[in-house]
């Protein structure tokens, strides 16, 4: 099985050429790239930064590095803040993902991904404006993939438990709603798991899948564990991903510099029991 890492679980003062070459040392071939290297610093969850110094030269050398250490970049990670209330900040959210498209077509990346994004302190699904938020999401999702068509890349969409589309059947659901073929399934167990059994995820999103995030949940928790922390099924997980999500990237999230070879051994050494191989 060949396994990815996301590039920023390595230290953001290693540059992408250090961590591309330690990348591919400890096995890795693919990866998700977030502009978080020195000398690249760009990265910003559910927020933006300042990308003016993100010239083309620089977003393509930095995806040039992993190439050269032969590994593919799947996706440019940009996960700014769909749900953004402001009019005028949410106008620079899609120029932030406007610029990533451009980048990612200008290099051949296939896809962009993103989360749903979500207000501080009031994310997740509230009675009072559960229609409003998911009638106001759907409307800047099918914006952001008609942005995408032009473009000729995937929004690779992360869904996750903690915001308004919690469930496989409930993502599915949207992606019908959407009606773009630009809108593909960053799909990370974790952020499923407590509403959704290892086989639901298969059974509704697989024909949508970009790639895949590597990580755990107990489902009672609010962050993800490490792959073999939480309460996944990974032995089933990966059985249902050889047959319905066969070569798909899987992409390691939430190791670092250090753990990141002994994760993804703990994958490698659960596709052998899932393949019947151990």
């Amino acid at each position: 099985m060949k396994i990815g890492v996301v590039s920023r679980s390595f230290s953001a003062e290693k540059t992408s050429a250090e961590i591309a070459a330690e990348m591919a040392l400890k096995g890795f071939d693919s990866t998700e790239v977030c502009f978080n290297s020195l000398g690249a610093k760009f990265w910003c969850y559910n927020g933006r930064t300042d990308l003016s110094g993100l010239t083309d030269e620089l977003a393509a050398s930095v995806i040039s590095d992993y190439r050269r250490a032969g590994i593919d970049t799947v996706s440019l990670g940009v996960f700014s803040n769909l749900m953004e209330p402001d009019a005028n900040e949410l106008e620079a959210v899609f120029a932030r993902y406007e610029r990533f498209m451009r980048i990612a077509a200008d290099n051949g990346v296939p896809a962009v991904s993103t989360e749903t994004g979500f207000v501080p302190g009031k994310r997740g699904i509230n009675t009072d404006t559960y229609q409003s938020d998911h009638d106001y999401f759907l409307k800047n999702m099918r914006r952001l993939c008609n942005m995408a068509e032009g473009y000729g890349v995937k929004i690779a969409y992360e869904p996750c438990v903690l915001d308004v589309l919690p469930s496989a059947k409930r993502v599915r659901d949207f992606i019908n709603e959407v009606g773009s073929d630009s809108l593909g399934i960053l799909l990370d167990p974790a952020n499923l798991i407590a509403n959704s059994d290892e086989e639901d995820m298969f059974k509704y999103l697989a024909p949508y899948v970009v790639y895949f995030h590597g990580k755990d949940r107990k489902v009672n928790d609010t962050y993800g564990r490490l792959v073999g922390d939480g309460d996944i099924d990974w032995v089933k997980f990966l059985s249902l991903y050889h047959r319905h999500c066969e070569g798909k990237p899987f992409i390691l999230e939430y190791v670092n510099d250090d753990n990141c070879a002994e994760i993804r051994q703990r994958v490698l050494d659960y596709d052998r029991k899932a393949t019947g191989n151990a």
